[in-house]
């Protein structure tokens, strides 16, 4: 699994063109995050959407190379490391996500 998640970052590391991001499936709450549009940056700056993270994707944020996803989001991501970052996992990321304060 490292392994293919590191491939998915080196992936997204190269320019994509014409890249399709697919419309949201759930709107977030005001404020709230959103595996939709919030940049993977963004949840790993903050604690408590990082510790959502390390529930449910642990490979993902333990990899090395992550640094280099951090302006994509998590459905972004998933074209590259789709066994990785499956819609059952994007939906629990996004269940938990909903439950952090404003």
């Amino acid at each position: 699994m490292r392994s293919l998640i590191s491939a998915a970052l080196i992936a997204i590391a190269m320019p994509v063109v014409g890249m399709a991001v697919p419309a949201a499936a759930e709107a977030p709450a005001a404020g709230g995050f959103s595996v939709e549009t919030t940049d993977l940056g963004t949840l790993l700056d903050n604690p408590g959407a990082k510790a959502v993270l390390a529930k449910h994707m642990p490979g993902l944020i333990g990899n090395e190379q992550i640094q280099m996803a951090r302006g994509m989001t998590l459905r972004q991501l998933q074209q590259f490391a789709g066994d990785a970052v499956t819609d059952e996992k994007l939906a629990a990321v996004q269940a938990d996500l909903a439950k952090l304060p404003k």
